[in-house]
This record gives C-alpha cells, sequence and structure tokens, in this order.
C-alpha cells in the first residue's frame, strides 16, 4: 500500500496517510509536529530513539539516600581534620526517569527526572558528554525517557544532583504531557497542581495522569498495600485464596442485571459474574472450609460516585459460623488493615471525621427504616413506597419491584446519614434470597450491610443452607424476573444440588474494595481509586 501524500509503501492508513506523514500533518498539534521532526534528526544522527534496556544501579530514590548515607559517612570521617575534608561523592552511579523539567543554560543544562516514586536533578555539561551527547541535548523534550551515568554531588545551592557522564536516550515521546504548576509548602512539601482541565480526560487517559501527579501514583501504591494486607490477613487466620468463574453459564449471588455473550464453539449464551457468592459456597460444600476471593464482578447497572459496572470484590465465607462472628471478623479486619496501611483509624472522608476501630455500633434494618419513612416495612403496601420513592426523586419508581422500593428507600434516607461505620442488620427476608431466616423472627434475615460515610461497604449473611427453602426462594425470584424486574435471580439448579449434599452452617461475606481504597484515602468518587473506569465514548481526538 503506498501513502497517497508521499508516495511510500506503508502497511497502513491512518487517516489516509501514513503515519509519518499523519504526524507531520498540520491537522497535529504544532507540539507533536516538533517532536516528530526531533525523532527524524535523532534517527538521522544514529541515535536509536527507542531503547532495549538501561541497567540502573539505583532508583531515584534509592540514589539520593545512598549520598546521604555517605556525605554522612564522610562528614564523620574528616570531623576534626586540619583541611576540614573534601566535599563528599557518590561515584558510579547509573539512573534513569522521565524528564520533569529541563533548564538550559547554554554551555551546560540542569535537569530533574522522575521515576515511580523518585525525583533527581541532573546537570548536563556539553564538553563532559562530547558531540553526541551535546546534539542530543538539544533534541530533548519534557516527558522524554532518559538514563544517565556520573557521579552524584551536592550543588552550592544544596541540591542533589547527578553530574552526568552519559546520556542514553530511552524513549522520545511525541505527545506532551499536561505537566502543571508546582510549588514548594512551606513544610518542603513540593505540591503540583494537575495541568489537566477535564476530570474525564483525566480518568480516560490514567497513564498520562498517572505520569504528572504524584498524588494520583499515592492512591494507587495505597491500594495495592490495601490488596496485600487483606489477603495476609486472611492467609494468617487459616482462609484459602481461590478463583472461580468469571464466565459463567447462569449468573448468580446478587440482585442486579449481568453481562452477556456468546460462547461461539458451545453455542450457548454466558454471562459476566456478577459475584461469586454461589461458586464459593460450593467449595465450603467441597470441605474447604475457609475460602475467598479478590476479583472483578461485573453488573449492568448505571454509573455514580460509588459505582462502577466493572469493580473489585472481597468475598470470603467460612462453615460453623453466622453472622454474628462475621460482624466480628468484619470490624476486626477493615480496623486491622486500616492500622497496617495507613497507620490511623481515623479519618477525614468529605469533610467528616470517621473512626474504623471497633466495636462498631449495630442497629436493626426494621427500626432506621421506619424512623426514617414512617412506614414500616413489613406492613407497608407498594403504592405507599412508590409514592414515598417519587418524592425522594425517583423518576422510575413505578417501575421498581417491592424489594427494590425498600432498598432504594433505605439508600436514600437512611444510608446518606451515617458517618462512623454501623452494622445495619435484620433486613427483611423478602430482600435477602440468599440468606438464613432470623432465628424467632422469621420475617427478617440474619443478614447485614456495613455503612460508613453514606454507603455500603459491606454486604453479609448466615448463609441459608436449606436447599428446599433455597430453591423456593429461587422459584420467587423467577416469579419476579417473569413480573420485569431485571435484577431478580433465576433459578440455579446445580447450587440447588450442592446444597443438597450438605452446606454446613456458614458465615460469608462480600466487602468492596474500591469502596474501602476510597474511604482510606479520602477519595469521593470510585473512578478516582479506579485505574481505568468506564465512561461515555470519546468524541473526537487531537
Amino acid at each position: 500500500m503506498s501513502c497517497p501524500s508521499c508516495g511510500s509503501e506503508t502497511p497502513g492508513l491512518r487517516d489516509g496517510v501514513c503515519t509519518a506523514c499523519w504526524y507531520a500533518s498540520k491537522e497535529r498539534p504544532k507540539p507533536v509536529r516538533d517532536r516528530f521532526e526531533k525523532l527524524a534528526r535523532l534517527r538521522e544522527l544514529g541515535v536509536e530513539p527507542y531503547g532495549h534496556a538501561f541497567d540502573r544501579s539505583h532508583e531515584l530514590r534509592e540514589a539520593f539516600a545512598a549520598f546521604e548515607e555517605a556525605e554522612s559517612a564522610a562528614e564523620a570521617a574528616t570531623e576534626g581534620a586540619a583541611d576540614g575534608g573534601g566535599a563528599a561523592e557518590l561515584e558510579g552511579v547509573r539512573v534513569a526517569g522521565r524528564i520533569l523539567s529541563y533548564r538550559d543554560l547554554g554551555g551546560s543544562a540542569f535537569a530533574h527526572i522522575g521515576d515511580r516514586d523518585g525525583r533527581l536533578q541532573i546537570h548536563l555539561r556539553r564538553n563532559l558528554l562530547g558531540d553526541e551527547g551535546s546534539a542530543l541535548m538539544d533534541l530533548l523534550d519534557l516527558g522524554d525517557w532518559v538514563g544517565v551515568e556520573g557521579a552524584v554531588f551536592r550543588t552550592r545551592r544544596g541540591e542533589v544532583t547527578v553530574r552526568a557522564e552519559s546520556l542514553c536516550l530511552l524513549t522520545k515521546t511525541l505527545r506532551p504531557l499536561p505537566f502543571g504548576k508546582e510549588e514548594v509548602a512551606g513544610d518542603g512539601r513540593r505540591i503540583v497542581h494537575s495541568g489537566f482541565s477535564d476530570q474525564a480526560s483525566r480518568y480516560r487517559q490514567r497513564y498520562a495522569d498517572l505520569a504528572v501527579n504524584p498524588d494520583v501514583r499515592e492512591v494507587f501504591r495505597i491500594r495495592g498495600r490495601i490488596v496485600t494486607e487483606l489477603r495476609r490477613w486472611l492467609d494468617a487466620r487459616g482462609f484459602l485464596e481461590v478463583e472461580t468463574p468469571i464466565l459463567q453459564p447462569l449468573y448468580g449471588g446478587a440482585l442486579a442485571r449481568p453481562f452477556s455473550t456468546h460462547h461461539h464453539r458451545l453455542d450457548r449464551k454466558m454471562f459476566l459474574r456478577i459475584a461469586d457468592e454461589l461458586y464459593l459456597k460450593r467449595l465450603i460444600v467441597g470441605n474447604l472450609d475457609r475460602v475467598y476471593e479478590i476479583g472483578h464482578d461485573f453488573r449492568n447497572e448505571g454509573v455514580d460516585r460509588t459505582h462502577n459496572p466493572e469493580f473489585t470484590m472481597l468475598e470470603l465465607y467460612f462453615a460453623f459460623a453466622d453472622y454474628d462472628d462475621v460482624m466480628k471478623l468484619t470490624e476486626t479486619m477493615v480496623g486491622d488493615v486500616a492500622r497496617e496501611v495507613m497507620g490511623t483509624t481515623r479519618f477525614e472522608y468529605d469533610g467528616t471525621v470517621i473512626d474504623l476501630a471497633a466495636p462498631w455500633a449495630r442497629v436493626r434494618w426494621d427500626e432506621a427504616f421506619s424512623e426514617a419513612t414512617g412506614l414500616d416495612p413489613r406492613r407497608a403496601g407498594k403504592a405507599d413506597l412508590r409514592a414515598l420513592a417519587k418524592k425522594t426523586g425517583r423518576a422510575d419508581a413505578g417501575e421498581l419491584s417491592r424489594v427494590q422500593l425498600l432498598d432504594t428507600l433505605f439508600s436514600e434516607l437512611v444510608e446518606g446519614r451515617i458517618t462512623d461505620p454501623v452494622f445495619v442488620y435484620g433486613h427483611p427476608i423478602e430482600m435477602s434470597p440468599l440468606a438464613k431466616p432470623m432465628r424467632g423472627e422469621p420475617d427478617f434475615a440474619e443478614r447485614f450491610e456495613v455503612v460508613v460515610c453514606g454507603f455500603e461497604l459491606v454486604n453479609a449473611f448466615s448463609e441459608l443452607n436449606d436447599p428446599a427453602d433455597q430453591w423456593n426462594r429461587f422459584a420467587a425470584q423467577q416469579r419476579l424476573r417473569e413480573a420485569g424486574d431485571q435484577e431478580a435471580m433465576a433459578i440455579d439448579e446445580d447450587y440447588v444440588r450442592a446444597l443438597e449434599y450438605g452446606l454446613p452452617p456458614t458465615g460469608g461475606f462480600g466487602l468492596g474494595v474500591d469502596r474501602l481504597v476510597m474511604l482510606l484515602t479520602g477519595r469521593t468518587s470510585i473512578r478516582d481509586v479506579v485505574l481505568f473506569p468506564i465512561l461515555r465514548a470519546e468524541e473526537g481526538r487531537s
């Protein structure tokens, strides 16, 4: 295939031309055209603009720390010497990073480079780098990845710096990163103000967001530590981490609308899981009496500050336990993880200080509902519930089932008032098709939700293990589906068969990992703690 603009052979056309003509086109922003010109000049000079590897001796933070250690040792060794000793240097350091700032002084230049959690100044001198290095200096841009080798020293202004004896281009960037302004606070902290003007662009181009915003990188480092600590905590208590199917022939374990697909070879409809629950409880039947899974679930639902169609859940189940045992496990685990990762159980979230230390308050679901609505959830008619839902702003109240109305009203009128973590327990049995009836009160379920800062963090049950009761509950859900409730469950005959083999008394729960990260990092939108959240289709590109 030939490019109609330059005539060169090309494997494909990008907007009707080859990639070289595409980058050089006046339709591209000038910084992109300028960088592509520099790329061509680099290749003319014989410089490979996209390196294969670079053998670092230190990460940037390590190089900084190693120099300060060498400097302290040198000061101690020369203390009291007649000549006062010489300035310390750390020789033979090889570091790499992205260029964050560049100040050209003619015969030399100072730049800052950054890696995942460090930042270091480098000093480039033309007479030290030679003709090739000097030519390379003229073709660098902010955002380029470079590697340098040299000695670390402290400048007269007191900044730790690498005196570059060699300079290597590792990656030439063709699009300028949206670097923002920086300022140094009174306590010495470096504050970066984002160059992104549009929040949706930050989510969509998370790679650029991470590159220019250290505080965003820190959120996801904390997220990784939270997940690691959850695993460590459960592993230490005899829980076995397992993996259950994401692609399922029949979805279940929650009240939600699924995503569906088609398996061509098997010629059957399949679903992305909405919960891990039913497979994990099958494992309890199989004598794996303490299991957990941290994985992605998918629900074909709306998007708001606490909901993303793809999200991460921790689900765990353990035999011979009930929902009271799960309450104790929950408050202990969340408090321990917070202390281990963040060093405290007290946090400020959306202007409110909360404390995750046990014990947490316990509140009956029906009492909280009645207090907020003036209605008895056991006796309230659908018309009364619908009328109240309309008052809260639910335009679709006429389409909601009774269960959906109860859940909606509780979410709107009760959850938003709760700040410190609360166990809300004893949900109506009709809302809880997988939970055991409450002892002595069969209209209610042995179920709880943890509500904190206005949203649900955990949902848990004493798990229903009576196969005949479970089949009847599924059948009732099936009738709701046939009546138009797209979130109701289907009858899962295989799961009922598993229960017939015997599920011991079991307690289980699901914890929203994304929401726990929101809580511990003070982020008020789930999109801030999911690396690549679901967004509307992008309209145009530059």
